[in-house]
């Protein structure tokens, strides 16, 4: 019934917004199995938290609450399992009366409400909140991890240091247990992408990278440091006994109605052992090319281009650029029963249904120029690459684009035009790479200001003195821009969410001229612009003036030239 109600509430918001008019379509994709939730369509959406809210709160006929009430309220979270408010998304409270309120962000979950009422013992009423303000009043609410570990354990871990059979019980544990599930939990609300834990002399160090930043977080009490680790180890697969050497696993959780993809990767320290967790949620919808962040000119490029039938693309910039969320929007758009699309990856972070994807293993023999030599005599329409580390690679991957097949790789280049030269570098001969190569795209990501607490600031000439980043990125005495300033819904960081500044060389005309040994990245960079390509600070410096991220975030990750 759930679902249903789901799809009438997807029918409205998509009457209520000209936007929003493919939502049930989409929301009954193939590629969407199992039960629909309103987050699931929020998701969907590009409607802030607080509007979709306002919205169920006018189709339900249901009160809405807004985040100052709710920190105002007097909190009854305590008499419920903190696993059961994260996952089913309420904050019961209690009015000045005595009346007995339930906060939710889907009223289509009675399951909650109910066991609610069983916990209190009595009728709630039932109110809306936006997703987005439960999670910071829960946060507010639930406060630091519990330190409710025992001595004993402790005690029992220094006893047990070199016993793994002893050392794999303390970490099965429930003390432990429940410091590891809070650290996903918490990592979970962050929207974190990594899990650092880090052994010192003085104690563990937890870190968790949010929005590229890392940023510290409480150590779980009760938990001393090898049973954390452990722990972690049990999870993802690895030998617990081995403290000497790296290790690599993975394994597949659920956290707070979440599914995860779950990496690890431990490296022995002075101190101990180190982990680094790397969250890959299963869950986050469909890949569109309107999320990325690209100009309209370069969205009708990439799109132009992904319709050719061979040819290559490269995507350039440094780790952590958004490289692979491009090329994996990329292959949703390809993704079509009419294609066959193989992928080799290092390692492989979003599936996608219809498309064969593998990941390296250079222990075995299968590398990224083993696995193209394989690709070629599986008959497929588009091949992605992981990256071209060696010159095997760029070789393969050059007549795999000269022979029929449409090629998407990456390459660690500073610049689009930079992606030239080192191809040449690598071996590929220049009239090779100008029949192939069709475009270099190279990226960076920027935070975006959150919406709910950016300033405005017109800049005065005082400011152009005091500042030199404005002078620096272009803006003159009238110039509007945006600061952060700092809320709960940003965690005080005046940021939240990521997007990308790009630069798109398209090989053609005088540029694809310019493809010889001999020629630098300089000069294809200004054929490029003089041909009409936008740099990657100069697509930043737009996303600045319209408000989306700021100067001081612009010079973070591009360099003004």
């Amino acid at each position: 019934m759930a679902a249903n109600i789901t799809e009438e509430f997807a029918i409205y918001l998509s009457a209520k917004s000209p936007n929003t008019s493919d939502l049930l379509s989409r929301l009954n994709s193939p590629s969407r199995v199992g039960e629909k939730t309103l987050r699931d369509l929020w998701e969907m959406t590009d409607v802030s938290a607080n509007d979709f809210a306002d919205e169920v709160s006018r189709f339900y006929r249901l009160p809405r609450v807004a985040l100052p009430q709710l920190l105002a309220a007097a909190s009854l979270v305590g008499r419920f399992s903190r696993r059961f408010v994260r996952e089913t998304q309420v904050f019961p409270y209690e009015t000045p009366s005595g009346a007995l309120r339930l906060a939710v962000a889907d009223p289509n979950d009675g399951a909650a409400v109910r066991a609610a009422e069983i916990v209190l013992g009595g009728p709630v009423a039932v109110e809306i909140a936006s997703y987005e303000d439960i999670d910071t009043v829960l946060n507010e609410r639930l406060g630091e991890d519990e330190a409710d570990a025992s001595e004993a354990g402790e005690a029992s871990l220094a006893r047990a240091d070199d016993d793994v059979e002893s050392l794999r019980d303390l970490a099965s544990g429930a003390p432990v247990v429940r410091a590891v599930n809070d650290l996903l939990e918490k990592a979970s609300e962050l929207r974190a992408t990594d899990i650092h834990i880090e052994p010192f002399r003085s104690g563990l160090v937890i870190r968790m990278r949010v929005d590229g930043l890392l940023r510290p977080v409480p150590t779980p009490a009760g938990a001393l440091p090898q049973a954390l680790i452990s722990r972690i180890k049990i999870l993802a697969g690895l030998n617990i006994a081995e403290r000497r050497l790296p290790q690599d696993g993975a394994a597949r959780l659920k956290v707070a109605r979440s599914d995860l993809d779950m990496r690890v990767a431990t490296m022995p320290t002075q101190h101990g052992e180190s982990a680094v967790i790397r969250l890959l949620p299963r869950d986050r919808g469909l890949l569109e090319i309107e999320k990325l962040g690209l100009s309209d000119a370069d969205e009708t490029i990439i799109n132009r281009l992904l319709a050719l039938p061979h040819g290559m693309i490269v995507v350039t910039g440094p780790t952590g650029s958004g490289k692979t969320t491009t090329l994996a929007t990329m292959l949703t758009i390809l993704n079509e029963s009419t294609r066959k699309i193989l992928t080799i990856e290092d390692p492989v972070e979003y599936e996608i249904h219809g498309v064969n994807q593998s990941q390296i293993r250079p222990q075995i023999g299968l590398t990224f120029s083993t696995a193209l030599r394989a690709f070629v005599r599986q008959d497929p329409d588009v091949i992605m690459v992981g990256e071209v580390r060696d010159a095997e690679t760029a070789h393969i991957a050059v007549h795999a684009a000269l022979t029929g097949h449409l090629v998407l790789t990456t390459l660690h280049t500073e610049t689009a035009a930079a992606a030239v030269p080192r191809l040449l570098d690598l071996g590929v001969e220049g009239f090779l790479l100008k029949s192939t190569l069709r475009a270099v795209l190279a990226q960076r990501l920027v935070r975006i200001l959150c919406d709910r607490c950016k300033v405005k600031h017109p800049l005065r000439a005082s400011d152009l003195t005091a500042d030199p980043r404005y002078a620096a990125l272009g803006f003159t005495i009238g110039d509007t821009v945006h600061e952060p300033h700092g809320c709960e819904r940003c965690g005080g960081t005046g940021y939240r969410g990521r997007t990308g500044v790009f630069e798109m060389i398209e090989m053609i005309g005088p540029v694809r001229d310019l493809i010889k040994s001999d020629t630098d990245s300089g000069t294809i960079e200004q054929a490029a612009i003089k041909a009409g390509a936008t740099t990657m600070i100069d697509d930043a410096i737009a996303k600045c003036r319209a408000g989306v991220t700021s100067a001081a975030e612009v010079l973070r990750v591009t360099t003004v030239r």
